[in-house]
């Protein structure tokens, strides 16, 4: 009796693993016969009270490889049917159809403008650093040569982190240049280009939120007239090459002597229009030399080394570009506006 049971068993998996049924009904009732709830599987376990104890394991492990190798041939079974179907339907496809072409979206102005510029200087040896957005208040402020009672601390100005005055969003990205020159010894040639936060009121010439890109070389004998000739590179590079430049005496913190860059307009040739505001110049940037005190407070021997450091906005170089009238169009993602820049590179 024994051996009738297992000759059964052994009978019926070789069934299955011959088993091809073609087509989704045929492989449905192979289902419905092996798997299904009153399929011919299940009353083979009730036959083990007749397997003599020393072989119920067996038959045991024997009813399980049974009811797995059904399972397993009727995913193969499905896989193959529905790799089938999907074949036939791709030879439906027409190849020679014409193509119905998607809407491509655009690279967005800052993105655009931002490549501009990080391109023009790596192409004269600038690396490009990045680093933290939520910043100390020393890399910030005080190793920028920034005075505690400077405007520029004031909490009308500085997004400060909740119930902190040493963590602080940061407000330019001179605090990566802190940073490199601190772990770093000259000669340093770099531009640090990223999001900056100040808490200003949203206007459309004002966000809360923007870009800039800084600059920053410091090394042996670095001279004045190597800021501007570098500058007058880039404005050339980004502007056109009939672009003058001019320097206009300023004041920041972290420079001594400081500047403010003008360029010619490239809008009207220096003729002037709304854009230059009738001046024939616009303020691409802020620039000077690095103040000794900023060397020294990031271990620097200014004795030895000098530098010169400049920053631009990348909103206000897009919106010159592209003649755009108010910042706040560069954030609102509305596709409307996106779209007018889709040839741009």
């Amino acid at each position: 009796m024994a051996t009738e049971i297992f000759d059964k068993v052994n009978q019926m998996m070789q069934e299955i693993e011959q088993a091809n049924p073609e087509g989704a009904a045929a492989i449905e009732q192979f289902r419905i016969q092996y798997l299904g709830t009153k399929n011919i599987i299940k009353p083979l376990f009730s036959e083990i009270r007749n397997v003599p104890n020393e072989r119920k394991k067996e038959f045991g492990q024997l009813l399980n490889n049974l009811k797995q190798a059904a399972e397993t041939k009727f995913q193969q079974l499905k896989q193959a049917a529905e790799s089938q179907a999907s074949d036939e339907e791709a030879a439906k496809i027409d190849l020679s159809a014409p193509v119905i072409g998607g809407h491509l979206g655009a690279r967005h102005p800052i993105a655009t403008t931002h490549n501009r510029i990080v391109d023009i200087f790596q192409r004269i040896g600038y690396a490009v650093a990045e680093d933290r957005e939520i910043e100390d208040d020393w890399h910030n402020f005080t190793a920028m040569n920034t005075p505690a009672d400077h405007p520029a601390r004031d909490m009308q100005d500085t997004f400060y982190l909740l119930n902190s005055t040493e963590m602080l969003l940061r407000t330019h990205t001179s605090s990566v240049q802190a940073r490199v020159m601190k772990n770093n010894q000259p000669p340093i040639r770099i531009i640090a280009p990223g999001r900056v936060y100040r808490n200003e009121t949203i206007s459309a010439r004002a966000h809360c939120q923007f870009h800039q890109v800084e600059g920053l070389y410091v090394d042996e004998n670095v001279s004045f007239a190597d800021l501007k000739q570098t500058l007058y590179f880039f404005a050339q590079e980004m502007y056109g090459p009939q672009t003058k430049i001019r320097l206009r005496p300023s004041y920041f913190p972290f420079t001594e002597p400081s500047a403010e860059v003008d360029v010619s307009c490239f809008i009207c040739d220096a003729k002037g229009c709304n854009v230059c505001k009738y001046t024939g110049w616009v303020e691409i940037m802020g620039c000077g030399m690095v103040d000794p005190a900023v060397l020294e407070n990031c271990g620097i021997d200014s004795e030895k080394y000098t530098g010169f450091a400049f920053g631009m906005g990348i909103e206000r170089q897009a919106m010159m570009l592209h003649q755009i009238n108010d910042i706040r169009l560069l954030f609102e993602n509305d596709v409307r506006f996106l779209g007018q820049f889709s040839g741009a590179l």
